[in-house]
């Protein structure tokens, strides 16, 4: 899956402009898949006929957190917004995609006190990208205001330990491909892609609505506490296995959906983790919300150092998850 996983985070794709990677993902599932559609706002839904009436859902978001030039000087340095949770002190020293050229983040200071202070209190105001434009016209020909960046920051192999921009949620888009290359379900299986949940899980509040199916799993990153001082209210760890959700700032997984997942790793001999996130929140948020309401929950893929350039995951909980869904969607017993 390492390819497979490179593939989707190098590919440019921040909110709201996510055209790239849903052709990615299609030409991935080429022949894997008997039929999609994508929606008005632009969510990707796959699909794959089951012997027995009744539908299961998997949702991954496709977009990745970014940056937007609102602003260039007379000198040709480009003032950005973010799009969606990225700190200021993660874009320190880095170097941002834009769809024409790279252009690299610093801090103002007229002295050395000055730029201590703004340093200890970094925001967005402080900070501005140099693509080594000469003036406001020439950097406004490669990136006019309201153009999307992204971070630049290529997949690294360590072994179990991967480590790429973007795993938030290309990590997620990954095993809903492998499930569907993998499963024979045994009821519809429906694969949404959705828009935009770095912005308000804007996406999924609608891609489910028409398909209405008996259990929907959003699969995502989470956090984690085994660097040194992790969180001390929680307890998940790379390479432990999958996390399956209790909850969330945004929601609570079915009880339902919590105890199949539970069974399924255990029956199967599948390392699982349980996850009580302390703040954040997935599309199952909305999906739960969705026509008349939807039985959904959350699995997870604890994730070092999420959003910044170098997200880290373990493949190995990646396989795990992907074993897990494909067992669910192939069991006769998968629905409520």
């Amino acid at each position: 899956m390492k390819n497979l996983i490179k593939k989707l985070t190098e590919t440019y794709s921040p909110s709201g402009r996510e055209e790239k990677l849903r052709d990615t993902i299609l030409e991935e599932l080429k022949g894997f898949i008997d039929g999609y559609e994508v929606d008005k706002i632009g969510n990707l839904i796959v699909w794959k006929k089951g012997k027995k009436e009744g539908k299961i859902l998997l949702d991954a978001h496709m977009d990745e957190i970014g940056i937007l030039a609102t602003y260039i000087d007379e000198k040709g340095f480009i003032r950005i917004e973010p799009i969606g949770g990225i700190s200021p002190y993660n874009l320190l020293g880095t170097s941002i995609s834009f769809p024409s050229i790279e252009g690299f983040v610093g801090v103002e200071g007229e002295t050395t006190e000055e730029y201590a202070k703004n340093i200890k209190n970094l925001d967005f105001d402080k900070i501005f990208v140099d693509i080594g434009a000469k003036s406001k016209e020439e950097a406004e020909k490669l990136v006019p205001p309201g153009t999307f960046g992204v971070y630049s920051a290529s997949f690294k192999d360590l072994g179990n330990r991967i480590v790429s921009k973007a795993m938030d949620d290309r990590v997620g888009c990954a095993i809903i491909i492998e499930v569907f290359k993998r499963a024979n379900p045994i009821y519809d299986l429906y694969g949404t892609f959705s828009i935009q949940e770095e912005v308000g899980l804007v996406g999924a509040s609608v891609v489910a609505f028409n398909i209405k199916p008996n259990i929907a799993i959003a699969i995502d990153v989470t956090a984690h506490s085994d660097t040194p001082k992790g969180p001390k209210r929680m307890s998940l760890e790379l390479g432990k296995g999958p996390a399956i959700k209790i909850k969330d700032s945004a929601s609570i997984s079915d009880r339902r959906i919590v105890e199949k997942l539970r069974a399924i790793a255990e029956n199967n001999n599948i390392p699982y983790q349980i996850e009580v996130l302390l703040r954040g929140g997935t599309d199952a948020a909305v999906l739960q919300r969705t026509a008349e309401g939807i039985v959904a929950g959350t699995l997870s893929i604890p994730t070092r150092y999420v959003h910044t350039p170098h997200e880290m995951v373990d493949i190995n909980d990646v396989e795990n998850a992907v074993k897990l869904l494909k067992i669910l969607v192939e069991n006769e017993n998968s629905l409520l």
